[in-house]
């Protein structure tokens, strides 16, 4: 009985939000950051596409950092994670998040290695 009568005092204190609104967020959301990604690839400033980090330019990185945002974001709300344990959240999403991490490491040094096998004359461009 006093749990019900606490659960009835912190209800009527949390604001649940109903499914169409946490929909609505969700768009919203990713309509910002998706916009973000598209207006930074027409406008391309110059600023990112010219200087780099760890052998990539830094528009590049924004992509990859924004795309991972997404896809974290949605793994949230649609998979549900916000309600989930923070262990099996930080499995769920962190392993991906770390072996794309891995990818991305291993196909800059394997690209900067090739580039510079062309580069230095052991092999021809031939394409």
């Amino acid at each position: 009985m006093a749990h019900e009568h606490k659960l009835e005092i912190f209800r009527g204190l949390l604001k649940f939000k109903s499914n169409t609104q946490k929909i609505w967020g969700v768009l919203v959301f990713l309509t910002i950051v998706t916009a973000v990604e598209v207006g930074l690839g027409i406008s391309k400033p110059r600023f990112l596409t010219h200087n780099y980090f760890i052998g990539m330019k830094l528009l590049n990185w924004i992509f990859i950092i924004l795309t991972l945002v997404k896809a974290y974001y949605i793994a949230w709300d649609f998979m549900h994670l916000r309600d989930e344990k923070s262990s099996l959240r930080r499995a769920i999403v962190w392993t991906p998040i770390f072996l794309i991490c891995y990818l991305i490491f291993i196909l800059l040094f394997e690209a900067d290695y090739i580039y510079n096998v062309f580069k230095d004359g052991f092999l021809a461009w031939n394409f």
